[in-house]
């Protein structure tokens, strides 16, 4: 089972910078997207052989989810069912007779860390969820969760400490998330590798440079690590500020 995440910064946007095709080679049997940047009807894009989940925000240009999916869910859910956090479209969870497969779009503490507050009022809410998936099945969870972990996934990390996604509070409520009974599978696989990076800034050729963060995840809970094949990041793929990561099961 192939599957793939990327946070596309605009769908429409990327679509004129190799979307379409990049989906149509990878052949995945499950292609999530963050940050779509869509409200119902601005895009027409229908790949044949897949079913299409939308989850926008209200805000018009902000946000988004959606999952493009081969195999048809037993149910869909969109959001975490808070009200608080049911407005920006960040949330889809697939249920599947073995498993759950939810991407999600974690909210930027923005810079001068002005919504840390809500930021972590998010990441209590979206870890109790999906713990409580986990109970029911195993779940992979994938997207854009802005931060980056460990000192090894941020080329700069000193500098970035008190930045929005390297803040102490960020990466503590990652470790707690995994510590409740998920695996970051690419440090599964990759546990030492350096300079592999998810998303690079606009500014200072930050990207030629390869001067990026790894932001971009799939989880999945620790009863899955078996069947985990590969994963992996696939860093020379333009189209966005993001690049798209790859997990393949045995499933």
């Amino acid at each position: 089972m192939k599957l793939i995440s990327w946070n596309v910064n605009g769908l429409r946007a990327c679509m004129g910078k190799g979307f379409a095709e990049y989906f149509a080679a990878q052949d995945a049997d499950a292609f999530c997207v963050q940050e779509t940047k869509l409200q119902p009807g601005q895009i027409d894009f229908a790949p044949e052989g897949y079913q299409a989940y939308w989850n926008s925000a209200d805000k018009k240009g902000y946000s988004g989810t959606a999952i493009f999916t081969k195999r048809e869910p037993l149910a869909v859910k969109y959001d975490l069912g808070i009200d608080e956090h049911d407005h920006e479209g960040r949330v889809i969870d697939l249920e599947y007779p073995d498993f759950h497969l939810v991407t999600v779009y974690t909210p930027n503490s923005q810079r001068g860390l002005l919504r840390l507050d809500y930021r972590m009022s998010w990441e209590i809410a979206s870890a109790d969820y999906l713990v409580a998936l986990d109970k029911q099945k195993p779940v992979i969870v994938c997207g854009d969760m802005n931060v980056a972990h460990h000192e090894i996934d941020l080329k700069h990390p000193k500098a970035n400490v008190d930045n929005a996604g390297f803040t102490p509070q960020e990466r503590e409520k990652m470790t707690a998330l995994l510590d409740r009974g998920f695996v970051d599978t690419f440090r599964l696989l990759h546990p030492d590798e350096r300079d592999r990076y998810t998303w690079w800034s606009y500014m200072m050729n930050s990207r030629m440079k390869n001067v990026g963060w790894r932001i971009d995840y799939f989880l999945v809970s620790e009863r899955l690590t078996p069947q985990v094949i590969r994963a992996d990041i696939d860093d020379a793929v333009p189209g966005s500020d993001h690049c798209p990561v790859i997990l393949e099961l045995n499933l």
